[in-house]
């Protein structure tokens, strides 16, 4: 099996490949001057298993582009298999036609990294897992949220209460509470579809006194963690921290939910950032080497 780090995600995939034992075959890579990505695969992968690990995240358009090269280079080189880790998928909240006229990105996304001659595709905390049922090939969804939890109670946070920030997140918090043990509960949030301003419902909990860790797929422009933050700390809770598997933390956000009062902001390293404290790699060498790749 040979390991190639994108260039979104070197750490990460030079992690991966010490933990597999597996040869990394690096990326040459540079942007031209008006703007086009040049990669080159460095070294032989020729009739070998070939893992390339490449997040999408921001910026996101450059990212998928250098994933989409590298797959084809690949297989142009004579790969025997490609499996695509794509810890933070781009595109893939829009799933569905909420407007008339819009475009269903992730579908999109699928349909090209397919052609592009993708084997198998793994990712971690997908938005909505069942976009995976769109693809043609094997498409895995693993989750890190075990591991985030387990870094909190490694803190000394076991019995924190588990929270939720709407109700589409609500098994995150469950998977969490199974470590933490201090109960679960979820938030109603609504979302304007024209402007994308969010309001969160007020909802009292059993908290005073409690550390309380907010769970999520992805942390964006932190409104709504930073509303649901005040509101617990108004509710008397010792200390609320954010947790996320896909740190994306766009313009002011990281800010805006320290000053509503968190503690502490943790992700992992699907996108790195400031706060990927977590890594996903355990979890994502663990299942390369179940299937073999």
């Amino acid at each position: 099996m040979i390991v190639v780090p994108g260039p979104a995600s070197q750490d990460l995939g030079r992690k991966v490949a010490d933990m597999l034992k597996s040869k990394i075959v690096p990326v040459i890579f540079k942007t031209f001057p008006d703007g086009e990505s040049y990669l080159r695969l460095d070294g032989d992968i020729k009739d070998e298993e070939v893992v390339i690990v490449q997040t999408t995240g921001p910026p996101q358009d450059v990212h998928i582009m250098q994933l989409f090269l590298m797959v084809d280079a690949a297989k142009h080189l004579g790969a025997e298999r490609v499996t695509a880790v794509v810890p933070y998928p781009a595109y893939a909240r829009q799933d569905k036609r909420f407007l008339p006229g819009e475009a269903i990105s992730i579908e999109t996304f699928i349909k090209l990294i397919e052609a592009s001659g993708t084997d198998r595709f793994l990712t971690v905390n997908i938005h909505e897992e069942g976009v995976l049922k769109k693809f043609s090939i094997p498409a895995e969804n693993l989750s890190a949220i075990t591991l985030l939890a387990e870094h909190f109670k490694n803190k000394g946070l076991a019995g924190a209460f588990s929270l939720a920030p709407d109700k589409g997140a609500l098994e995150l918090a469950k998977e969490a509470d199974k470590v933490l043990d201090g109960g679960c509960g979820w938030l109603r949030k609504e979302r304007s579809r024209l402007t994308g301003e969010i309001r969160v419902e007020e909802k009292r909990f059993n908290i005073e006194g409690r550390n309380v860790i907010i769970f999520d797929d992805i942390i964006s422009t932190g409104g709504t963690i930073a509303a649901t933050v005040k509101m617990l700390k108004t509710q008397g809770a010792r200390g609320v921290y954010a947790a996320c598997v896909h740190p994306l933390l766009v313009g002011e956000a990281q800010r805006k939910i320290m000053q509503g009062g968190a503690e502490e902001i943790v992700g992992t390293d699907c996108v790195p950032s400031p706060v990927s404290v977590v890594s996903v790699a355990p979890l994502i060498a663990e299942a390369l080497a179940k299937t073999g790749v």
